[in-house]
């Protein structure tokens, strides 16, 4: 993929290169929120000096433009609400996003062990539904698998799949 060229010129480029950089990163906060690092890193990639996006950055956290504890836990709620992520899997986003753990840990502590639990047996209940036609040691694995990509431990997802086989054996007994 061929880089995105960028839209500045000399003529709609400030001089002064910190006007540059609030502009910059404005446009980068209006596309999508960010993390401060992500912020930092998208300023950085366009040749914004490091001590002035750190200087930028910590004037936004100031004035509530950055928030690196809310959007965590913005995140967490979407990622494990609607797509049914696991703390595990949840955790290793916001890493990657450059969260802090503090920020990290605290968000994910609105996730509750019967939360994780309950998000696991719904997800699997609808995919076990779905494969209904499939072998039993094909199923088994697919459910299992899937919970394993959302970040839940092989342990929850296979004590999962055994409750689903044995209401299986259950109604047709």
């Amino acid at each position: 993929m061929a880089p995105r060229a960028r839209r500045e010129d000399a003529t709609t480029t400030p001089a002064d290169p910190a006007e540059r950089a609030r502009e910059i990163a404005l446009r980068l906060l209006t596309h999508s929120p960010r993390s401060a690092a992500q912020l930092r890193d998208g300023l950085v990639a366009r040749d914004v000096e490091p001590a002035l996006a750190d200087s930028l950055i910590d004037r936004y956290r100031e004035v509530g433009l950055l928030d690196d504890a809310e959007l965590a836990a913005t995140i967490v709620r979407t990622r494990h609400a609607e797509r049914g992520q696991a703390p595990r899997a949840i955790r290793a986003e916001l890493h990657r996003k450059g969260f802090e753990a503090p920020d990290i840990d605290a968000a994910l502590e609105q996730i509750t062990d019967e939360g994780i639990e309950d998000r696991a047996r719904d997800l699997a209940a609808k995919r076990w539904s779905s494969l209904g036609g499939v072998e039993e040691p094909a199923r088994t694995r697919r459910v299992a698998a899937m919970l394993g990509r959302k970040g839940y431990s092989p342990a929850l997802a296979f004590a999962v799949v055994k409750d689903l086989q044995r209401a299986d054996k259950a109604g047709v007994d």
